[in-house]
């Protein structure tokens, strides 16, 4: 490459925050709030360290060591689990409830999969690397000398294992490494300037991360499929409109949770939402009201998406 690659290379579009459509898309998933709090503060305070500074100076005053040690960890987070289980979806919008939560303007950059290149020699590591450049740049433009930032980026990495998976695995190319280490000093590069600027790693395969980034995340969020209250919740907010009463929705918690001897897991959120939901509807359009029975017949016939086995890095095998 001899050419250093424009932004509208290096992501995939750009979203700004606060902004009422991210909002919107945040507030629908439900089943996840424990995941939305915990990752919408662990945001602000990466992103924004002055907010803890103000905490502690007015409830724990003579703290320094603590916040040190908090304020001391890279700007990293990993959302970790199986697919459709919304990691992407709230990565895609936690931005809106930290820029509202701070009081901040928030950029997400999602790094395009065309980062990792076509294998030649020292593509992916310019990439990689142009891709941090520009978000420090741009974090760099909003950093305050008070402590508060003006605002703050978001670097989001998608289908993280096919960027940055294990250095020990035996076949990894040598490109691949070089990448995978252009991606940790890319990391240290934003902690070591304080800049107000965090990356968030998504991934289907924790365990093909590589060590070294997994030990960098100040938090791993674990995300499985829905269990019954979760699903329940999910149905309810969509069907009991249409007039399908507790008995219904019940039924259909039933028919979309694990079933020993025929799919040993249940549907995704994504299965619920993207799949379940929009077919009931379809099966009533355009001439009656949807029907709780039809609905229960497509719950019982529609698989759920099959989980990823998580075997060696570099594999990527369904059951």
């Amino acid at each position: 490459m001899n050419t250093k690659p424009s932004a509208d290379e290096l992501f995939e579009r750009r979203i700004s925050y606060p902004d009422f459509e991210p909002q919107a898309r945040f507030a629908r998933l439900v089943g996840l709030d424990d995941h939305k709090q915990r990752l919408t503060k662990m945001l602000g305070l990466l992103v924004n360290p002055a907010g803890l500074e103000a905490w502690a100076k007015r409830h724990h005053p003579g703290a320094q060591k603590l916040l040190d040690i908090v304020l001391r960890r890279p700007p990293l987070v990993v959302l970790a689990g199986d697919v459709g289980s919304g990691k992407t979806e709230l990565a895609e919008t936690v931005g809106d409830a930290v820029a509202r939560q701070e009081g901040i303007e928030i950029t997400l950059l999602p790094l395009s999969l065309a980062t990792r290149g076509q294998g030649r020699v020292g593509e992916m590591t310019q990439l990689l690397s142009a891709a941090f450049d520009y978000t420090a740049a741009e974090a760099t433009k909003l950093k305050s000398a008070s402590g508060r930032a003006r605002g703050a980026v978001i670097l989001l990495v998608d289908e993280a294992d096919a960027l940055a998976q294990s250095r020990e695995a035996a076949q990894m190319h040598h490109e691949d490494r070089a990448g995978v280490n252009a991606f940790i000093r890319g990391v240290d590069r934003l902690a070591s300037a304080r800049l107000p600027a965090a990356v968030i790693m998504c991934t289907n395969r924790l365990s093909a991360l590589d060590p070294a980034v997994r030990r960098r995340a100040a938090e791993v969020l674990s995300f499985s499929r829905p269990n019954d209250e979760q699903r329940r919740q999910v149905l309810t907010d969509c069907l009991q409109p249409l007039g399908f009463s507790r008995a219904n929705i019940d039924a259909l918690v039933a028919a979309t949770g694990a079933k020993t001897g025929a799919h040993e897991f249940g549907f995704t959120f994504s299965d619920l939402t993207q799949r379940l939901v929009p077919a009931i509807v379809l099966a009533a359009y355009p001439g009656a009201a949807a029907d709780p029975a039809t609905a229960l017949h497509i719950a019982k016939t529609m698989a759920p998406t099959p989980p990823f086995q998580d075997g060696r890095p570099g594999e990527r095998i369904q059951r």
